[in-house]
């Protein structure tokens, strides 16, 4: 079960595609963060969404705002998917311990061994303010996310 909005976001420390520590409580009173979980690098859905995300990059990655996504391949591949697909924002591998983040969100699926397609706005004091959470298969509207954004 996903967790619910009014919550407190767990905090995090996950390497990027470049092995830099990303931890969700540096952008704590900075950035509003849009979390994203995905399945696997490379895949056709996940590559449409986090493509499409790339081609509105300014309404996710800006003064007041800051794009993560994460996935729980290991930060090598996610690298060469970033720079095949041009995606310029952070990948976040959740690979080691496996899905320990992706756990701590309610989004990872134990049969399959991923994260599902889970996205959580979370403000600026830390606390998650919307949440849709969809299953493997399913592409997410990132127009949602943009309503969602606007009204923090």
């Amino acid at each position: 079960m996903a967790i619910e909005v009014g919550t407190k976001a767990p905090d995090f420390e996950l390497k990027n595609q470049h092995g830099e520590t990303v931890r969700l409580s540096d952008l704590r009173g900075e950035k509003h963060v849009v979390l994203l979980f995905y399945p696997f690098a490379f895949t056709g859905v996940c590559t449409g969404e986090l493509c499409a995300l790339r081609d509105e990059l300014p309404k996710f990655v800006n003064d007041d705002v800051q794009l993560l996504a994460v996935s729980n391949d290991s930060a090598f591949s996610l690298r060469v998917f970033a720079e095949q697909e041009g995606l310029e924002y952070p990948l976040l591998s959740d690979f080691w311990p496996h899905g320990e983040t992706s756990r701590a969100y309610g989004v990872f699926d134990e049969e399959k061994g991923c994260a599902v397609r889970g996205t959580f706005v979370i403000d600026k004091e830390g606390v998650v303010r919307w949440t849709v959470v969809n299953g493997l298969p399913d592409a997410r509207d990132l127009n949602e996310y943009i309503k969602a954004i606007d009204t923090l």
